[in-house]
Formats: structure tokens, sequence, C-alpha cells
């Protein structure tokens, strides 16, 4: 699943090219349709697939953001200003191009299920091979309430002391640390790939109870998850499996990870371990993190 780092891999490839652009038509897959009719909420969530599309006609994209793992697109029309939220699920991604022939890969092609057609012919393209992504359009972030929920952003001044004070409350003092620095009200955009890679660097065990790690440890950290987090994006994120960026480039961290998916530690050279934590597989290294 995309984390903060390819999420924002996304966003910046894809805000120069989609802002000032307006949206003429919006055509919604068989498949969304279908899933609709039958009462499931497939990508498109919040309306039918035809309110969704009526709702966005004529709206010009004023600018495209990332909030944690989501991506924002801001729109006005006149004096009106909307929101529609992005998120990638396990294998969303964005294209924009003039025409569907030149999306790269034949399973993205295969896969489409939103094509936003903009005023000038040019084509905002959503795929998603597994459907487990979605497109909500809202009139403000306060609309959905697990956008307000969300953990100040792990690069702003603040959310250090926001990670501290939250995992020294009751509720989370007994959980795996893995688990806790997984959770998005806790800390923004820090899903099981980043977390494997902080804790090994930390040497932190993945299943240390929480209350059991010092406050300067916790700080020590946060710290080397927003490293982590920072290097990623400068590396274009880790194409572990379907993330691209709208240029269909695959990004380069995942040759960099010293624990995730990897079957000896680099360190002592031991073979490594998986436990499941929060239906999640960590892996860790039962020599080098206590």
């Amino acid at each position: 699943m995309p984390e903060l780092p390819e999420v924002e891999g996304v966003v910046r490839s894809l805000a120069p090219v989609a802002r000032g652009r307006e949206i003429r038509n919006v055509k919604v897959s068989e498949t969304v349709v279908n899933s609709k009719a039958a009462g499931k909420e497939a990508i498109v969530k919040g309306l039918s697939v035809d309110k969704f599309s009526e709702e966005l006609a004529g709206y010009t994209i004023e600018a495209v953001t990332r909030r944690s793992k989501y991506i924002y697109f801001h729109l006005i029309k006149n004096d009106t200003c909307r929101l529609l939220v992005s998120h990638l699920g396990m294998t969303g991604a964005w294209f924009v191009v003039n025409a569907i022939t030149e999306i790269r890969e034949q399973k993205f092609r295969n896969h489409i299920h939103a094509i936003f057609e903009l005023e000038d012919g040019g084509l905002l393209v959503y795929s998603d091979i597994r459907r487990f992504g979605e497109l909500r359009l809202l009139t403000c972030e306060q609309d959905h309430l697990p956008l307000t929920l969300m953990a100040p952003e792990p690069f702003d001044a603040d959310a250090e002391e926001f990670f501290i004070e939250k995992t020294n409350q009751d509720k989370y003092t007994k959980k795996p640390i893995k688990e806790v620095i997984m959770d998005g009200q806790i800390i923004s955009g820090c899903g099981n790939i980043y977390a494997t890679e902080a804790l090994f660097r930390m040497r932190i065990h993945p299943k240390r109870a929480t209350g059991r790690i010092s406050r300067e440890r916790k700080q020590q950290l946060f710290r080397e998850i927003v490293t982590v987090l920072d290097e990623s994006i400068q590396a274009g994120g880790s194409s572990i499996s379907d993330y691209r960026n709208i240029n269909g480039e695959a990004g380069s961290m995942q040759d960099r990870l010293q624990m995730y998916g990897r079957k000896v530690c680099p360190i002592c050279g031991s073979n490594t371990a998986s436990i499941q934590i929060a239906n999640r597989t960590s892996t860790y290294c039962k020599k080098c993190q206590h």
C-alpha cells in the first residue's frame, strides 16, 4: 500500500500538469457502476456514479496537495469550492495523458475506473488494479470524519510532541510499538514499510510495548521515522508492488531498505523473522532488535 512518500511523489508530479485545467466530463468504469448497483461502494464513495460525474463537471483544478496518505484535488467553479479526495488503496495510480494508449503498462490500462475528460482535450485517469482505492467528493475536509482525526504531518513542528503525548495515553501503552506508529491518528502517513525500517534502525523489537520505551527513545524513534520518510521522498518512494508516479515511473527506495522484505539481517547476518502485528507482516532481526 502506498505510504506518505509514494503519495507525495504522485502529488509532486501530478500538481504541475493538473493545476489550472477544467474538468469537462467524468466517465466511470462499468465495473464501478455494476458494483454500486449491487450496493457496494467501489472506488466512488458517498455519491452515485451519475451524481459524482454531474457534480464534477465544470470545476477547475486549483491545486493538488497531500494530507497523510490522501491526495487532495482542490476544485473551484465560480465562487464554489469542492474537495476531491483520493486514496490509492493498494494499487491505485493516476495518469495525465492525451490518450489512454500513452499509459505504458497494460495492467494499468486494463483497470481504468475513472477518466476525467479535461476541457483542453487531455485526460486525467485513475487506474486501480485491486479496487481498494477511493474517490470522494466533499464540500470540505470536515465532511468526512476520518480526515479530521489524522495526526499532524510528521514534518510539522508540533508533530513530535503530539506523538509523545499520544503514546503516553493509557490506551496505547500496552500496544506493540509497531502497531502504534502505523496508526494514522498518532503519526500521519507511516505504514508497514517505513515503520519496519525505523524500528530496525533504532534496534527496537516491533512487538515491544509502547509503555516500555522511554521518552528519549520515543523522540529518537520519531525523528528516525521522519528521516526514513524524507529519504524515501527523495528516492521517489518504494515500488514494492504496483506503485508508479503519473509518468509510470517506479521509485528506488526499495533498493535501500535494510529490513522490510529482507531474508538476512544486514548487520549480524542472521536470518530475519516475521510476525503478524495489526494484521501486517512485520519483519525484524531477533538478535539486533530488542
